[in-house]
């Protein structure tokens, strides 16, 4: 079955280039009709421009598809809010969002300045919170939805010199969960993405030979599933270089190790039980782990 995205209103935020770039040109091809964002500054979050968001409209249109250009800054909740509205204007709906936008600012956190820190999570965190604000009314009233985040590795595995970086990409995995649950009556479905892909965000992180290997153009199928009318929901995917895996995050079955002067010691004896991940499941929400310490705590009280 070909996905098929005819009648669907998308937004890409950082679509002016890289991956946010190969995601536009996807969901047109298949028939959505797009909102080509892009503030068109630096890769470090400076300048703006709309002439790369332009270009991509320009190359949709020139395929037979339909665009619209859109240089807002996703830290601006006022830009924000009217990129929704253009595309509600445009053509009466909303359907899709892929959080795309982001800066990077590395440097090793003893040398990170606290303003580079609040910026990067700015424009990951903040920008896909308003985003998502901006559009969820819209997809509530509609009762659909499909909102793509963009995580890390760097935030669900840690990578050096990202602190900065790691901690808005797995913020953006919590956000998610959440999401996906005060979502699902209405039909909204969120997902993550953590993308390996070679972009100007990662040209001078890796040699020649991984660069070729990681085109952009191949996570694209990975977002277009996320997002997809039969989407899944809650899910983590990881792509990169044709290959695509899931990420979880899940908890042990641990050990009951009780209260009372004595209990840090017996955790202490205990930790490797604790830790052991055989068996080990995916909460359907936090009430889950409650649950579960409650539930074993009763047991042992009985």
């Amino acid at each position: 079955m070909r996905l098929d995205f005819k009648g669907r209103v998308a937004i890409v935020t950082g679509a002016g280039g890289g991956l946010g770039r190969q995601h536009a040109l996807a969901l047109a091809a298949r028939g959505a009709k797009v909102v080509v964002n892009d503030l068109g500054g630096a890769r470090d979050g400076s300048g703006g421009s709309q002439t790369a968001a332009q270009a991509v409209v320009d190359e949709i249109v020139a395929a037979g598809g339909e665009a619209i250009a859109n240089g807002a800054s996703v830290t601006d909740w006022d830009a924000v809010q009217a990129m929704v509205q253009q595309a509600i204007d445009t053509w009466g709906r909303i359907d899709i969002l892929v959080n795309n936008a982001g800066i990077l600012r590395d440097k090793s956190f003893a040398k990170m300045e606290l303003a580079d820190f609040r910026l990067v999570m700015d424009v990951h965190l903040m920008g896909a919170v308003h985003c998502c604000k901006a559009v969820w009314p819209h997809m509530t009233a509609q009762k659909y939805g499909r909102i793509l985040m963009t995580t890390s590795s760097s935030g669900l595995y840690g990578n050096f010199g990202q602190s900065n970086y790691g901690a808005a990409k797995l913020a953006l995995v919590g956000l998610m969960q959440t999401l996906s649950i005060e979502g699902a009556k209405n039909n909204i479905h969120v997902n993550s993405l953590a993308p390996t892909a070679a972009t100007r965000m990662t040209e001078d992180l890796m040699s020649e030979a991984v660069l070729a290997a990681l085109k952009p153009e191949a996570v694209v199928p990975a977002m277009l599933v996320l997002v997809a009318e039969d989407a899944p929901t809650r899910t983590i995917l990881c792509a990169g270089a044709g290959s695509v895996e899931a990420a979880h995050i899940s908890l042990t079955d641990g050990a009951w190790i009780g209260l009372g002067t004595e209990a840090a010691e017996r955790l202490h004896s205990q930790l490797a039980q604790v830790t052991d991940r055989t068996g080990d499941a995916v909460p359907q929400s936090g009430n889950a782990q409650s649950s579960h310490e409650v539930s074993r705590a009763m047991a042992q009280l009985a």
